[in-house]
């Protein structure tokens, strides 16, 4: 089994930073790519990044590319998103995900690890 948590969210002003941090623990040797996904009120979830295990390949969705930055911690067993320039619809709840494979898949249906999520909301 692979535990998943995220923290690191909050309330932030538009234009304003935020990193939020995911601890993967129990089985981590099963887990190679890992990734960030987010989920606004009534919609679905949907893929913000993710970095292969060795962080040689990295995807990002165009709405946060130039803003948010992925990198990980193998050591540690942690990945990192840094959001700068936070726009209001950044606001949902972001999910750190990871799976067992090495491409960092931009569809939440490959990851079979999941964590509870933390909120971020970015007022006006």
């Amino acid at each position: 089994q692979v535990q998943l948590v995220e923290s690191g969210g909050g309330l932030v002003q538009a234009g304003g930073s935020l990193r939020l941090s995911c601890v993967a623990s129990g089985r981590t040797s099963s887990v190679f790519a890992m990734g960030w996904f987010r989920q606004a009120p009534g919609k679905e979830r949907e893929f913000v990044a993710a970095t292969s295990r060795s962080s040689s390949s990295i995807n990002y969705a165009d709405s946060v590319k130039g803003r948010f930055t992925i990198s990980r911690d193998n050591a540690k067993n942690t990945v990192f998103l840094q959001m700068a320039s936070l726009k209001l619809e950044d606001t949902g709840v972001y999910y750190c995900a990871g799976r067992s494979n090495s491409w960092p898949s931009l569809s939440p249906t490959d990851y079979g690890y999941w964590g509870q999520g933390t909120q971020v909301t970015v007022s006006s």
